[in-house]
């Protein structure tokens, strides 16, 4: 029991995210077969569409923009503060840090992870593994969305007698940019909404929130 409540909110976010991915499933199913209906096709069963383009872009498609939106999130706050925000380090603080705040080096401690205590490659690489592991996963879902957007793009083409295109063409085309456009201001929105709400608002006992009685102007970081 200690154990699970050790690792509880990844946990619970982990079960919602299997929850709701597989409720997406019949749902998206549900959809799919009603336009197939209307055109005359064939219905799918369940485990031929989510092996299909169709269920793969619009899970691409979603999975890029958040991770986009972990990796500049997580970029911006090395180099750019917010005066007030728990989700910013205090002025004065931009950049990377000594090596002594940053415990690596001859400053590690008996207990930092062996990669900390390592140099050159190793040490940069373990640095800035989060963004590495973000950006990658990123990339990976928007090379996913567009080749499974390929796919189904070409076949509303051909239902309309329209020529096929290419990957690049399609990655290029208004159709894929509408998509991927929609959920990156989503996503920039609501990380912007929170890093400015958080400067006035609380939440009492989150991690994510200073505590109630903090002043406006003081960060979560300067606060301890």
């Amino acid at each position: 029991m200690s154990r699970f409540k050790d690792h509880a909110l990844s946990i619970a976010f982990a079960a919602a995210f299997v929850l709701t991915l597989f409720g997406q499933s019949f749902a998206g199913l549900a959809v799919y077969n009603e336009e197939q209906a209307a055109h005359g096709g064939t219905a799918a069963g369940w485990l031929d569409f989510v092996t299909s383009s169709d269920f793969v872009v619009d899970v691409a498609e979603n999975w890029q923009s958040e991770y986009l939106q972990f990796f500049l999130f997580i970029l911006a706050t090395v180099w750019l503060v917010q005066r007030g925000s728990p989700e910013s380090k205090e002025p004065g603080s931009e950049g990377t840090g000594t090596d002594e705040e940053q415990l690596v080096g001859e400053y590690a401690r008996p207990d930092s992870p062996a990669w900390a205590r390592a140099r050159g490659c190793r040490r940069w690489i373990y640095s800035n593994s989060l963004l590495i592991v973000m950006g990658t996963i990123f990339v990976l879902s928007w090379l996913l969305q567009g080749l499974a957007g390929t796919v189904v793009y070409n076949a509303e083409q051909l239902q309309h007698g329209q020529p096929e295109v290419s990957f690049l063409g399609y990655v290029l085309s208004a159709d894929f940019w509408n998509r991927t456009l929609q959920n990156w201001q989503s996503e920039l929105l609501a990380v912007g909404s929170m890093v400015a709400f958080a400067i006035f608002l609380r939440q009492r006992g989150s991690a994510e929130s200073k505590p109630v009685g903090t002043p406006h102007r003081v960060s979560a970081v300067e606060a301890e």
